[in-house]
């Protein structure tokens, strides 16, 4: 319904902000991440999801756009409401639950309040293609994602390199050459590089 509100902060808190929209004031409820994005801005836009209820309507702000877009694969999941999903955007950067997700790591899911194992591992199950085109889509945030780089993946894995260690030298290469293209010679640069 809301796709932004853009106004003055009238009241901040961890927790919640007033944003003074011409006169009209909005309570939206914000994560830590946001909040430290705006806790020394005296107006701002924050991108808004509104969570109608039976028994009310709760505004949610973001200060970007991406970390509005992962609150809303969050919710997506069974069992993973907007109290839980601000929770882990209060405890995890955005692109760290991205990565996470992606690279299946159940651990640092459940290090959030609210999150057990089986709700860890239903996130990972559920959102990691989705978050996988979001992110190719999207920008790099430091995991193999794009497509000649995640053909190299598969082929390092299928040598029997362990995923975290091929990740990390298919990075390696693509920061040290940015310019590398040809699948065959960035897994040959790859293996080198481990």
């Amino acid at each position: 319904m809301y796709a932004y509100l853009q106004g003055k902060y009238s009241y901040k808190s961890p927790a919640q902000v007033y944003v003074d929209v011409n006169g009209l004031g909005f309570e939206v409820n914000i994560s830590l991440n946001t909040y430290s994005d705006i806790q020394s801005l005296n107006e701002g836009r924050l991108y808004t999801y509104l969570q109608v209820k039976e028994d009310a309507h709760v505004l949610y702000g973001f200060s970007q756009k991406e970390e509005k877009e992962i609150f809303l694969l969050l919710i997506s999941v069974s069992g993973v409401g907007a109290s839980t999903a601000r929770m882990m955007l209060s405890s995890i950067k955005p692109d760290e639950i991205s990565k996470a997700i992606v690279q299946g790591n159940v651990k640092m899911l459940e290090g959030v309040k609210g999150i057990g194992k089986k709700t860890a591992e239903r996130l990972v199950l559920e959102l990691k293609d989705k978050i996988g085109k979001h992110i190719t889509s999207g920008e790099m945030i430091g995991i193999v994602v794009n497509g000649i780089e995640q053909d190299a993946l598969h082929a390092l894995t299928a040598l029997g390199i362990s995923k975290i260690q091929a990740e990390q030298s298919i990075q390696k290469i693509m920061r040290a050459e940015p310019g590398v293209n040809n699948l065959e010679e960035l897994i040959k640069k790859s293996l080198k590089a481990i």
